[in-house]
């Protein structure tokens, strides 16, 4: 099974770089091998659901740690279309 995680990392700053939070989930993301959309409201991660599910602790540490107030996340079955 594949899965797709989209997930949000607030504070937004607005224009300019993107937060660190933001960069240390997605290099979290990449780091656990995970195919990465990285977009200016949120971030996509799709793999098997396995290597999906191990990494989401990963992200969310990143996250945090990088100052991080609130991750919204959603999970999708990708064979759902």
């Amino acid at each position: 099974m594949e899965l797709e995680a989209e997930f949000t990392t607030e504070p937004f700053l607005g224009e300019g770089p993107p937060p660190e939070h933001a960069e240390l989930a997605r290099q979290a993301a990449l780091a656990a091998g995970l195919e990465t959309d990285f977009g200016p409201l949120g971030t996509s991660v799709r793999g098997d659901a396995e290597a999906v599910l191990a990494a989401l602790p990963k992200i969310a540490r990143a996250a945090l740690t990088g100052g991080a107030t609130r991750l919204t996340l959603q999970l999708r079955d990708t064979r759902d279309g």
